[in-house]
């Protein structure tokens, strides 16, 4: 799949010692949510990274992402959390349990394209913040091809092709919550984890009798930061309190 990057395009046979990195791509954003850094390698995410975000029934996906969209959203950055998934109503509902309090902004659209549209109001509102989007989930999404609103393996395909053309377009973050079946096996192509940049995945620990129970947060692919960070979580009403980490990200 070509992917058209407006940030600067690179003329195929180029000398990789004429291909200059464009200084957006260079800084790192971090979320302010140490755990979530420490999991991407220590330094937050890469603009224009696209993430796949899995878990296991029950695990905490939703609210995970919540907490990250808070958090960047204090950071300084501006996030946009949209659900197919569940309503408006009872995210709202989810954040005022968790008594999240920066005002990242929320979406409820299920088309691909009018998603973006909305993204592209947004961004030209605040063009100095780190945008990031949040899909809730992948599976919910509809690239228009039928009219009927037929969603197949093949739309989530096309769905995340453009979500990934748009992160590398304007160089900002795209974050997609998957769907996974019931014994954790992602939903759906295994291609979409080949055409994302990180894949993280979110579990509940069954073995260690010393972690019963706890989230493990996990880096399963990471382009821009190496992978096999784990995070061991504990998840309250309140949301998640880091338990242990196995990482070797320096933070």
């Amino acid at each position: 799949m070509k992917i058209n990057v407006k940030v600067k395009d690179v003329p195929f046979g180029t000398s990789i010692q004429d291909v200059t990195v464009p200084d957006v791509l260079k800084k790192k954003v971090r979320t302010g949510l140490d755990y979530f850094d420490c999991v991407l390698g220590g330094e937050g995410f890469t603009p224009s990274m696209v993430t796949l975000f899995t878990g296991t029934p029950g695990a905490g996906k939703t609210t995970m992402m919540m907490t990250l969209a808070n958090a960047i959203q204090g950071n300084g950055g501006q996030v946009v959390f949209n659900t197919a998934e569940e309503s408006l109503y009872q995210i709202k509902m989810t954040a005022d349990r968790l008594k999240l309090r920066h005002k990242f902004l929320v979406g409820g659209e299920d088309t691909i394209t009018t998603l973006l549209e909305g993204c592209d109001k947004i961004r030209s509102q605040t063009p100095e913040r780190p945008f990031f989007l949040i899909v809730d989930s992948l599976q919910c999404m509809n690239d228009g091809k039928f009219k009927s609103g037929r969603i197949t393996s093949a739309t989530s395909e096309r769905s995340l092709g453009l979500l990934t053309n748009y992160a590398k377009e304007h160089a900002c973050n795209v974050i997609v919550i998957g769907q996974v079946t019931k014994d954790g096996k992602m939903a759906g192509s295994n291609k979409l984890k080949h055409m994302v940049d990180s894949h993280i995945h979110l579990s509940v620990e069954s073995k260690d009798p010393d972690l019963m129970g706890c989230r493990v947060l996990e880096t399963q692919k990471n382009r821009f930061g190496g992978s096999g960070h784990l995070i061991f979580l504990k998840l309250r009403r309140s949301g998640f309190t880091e338990v242990a980490r196995l990482s070797d990200s320096g933070v």
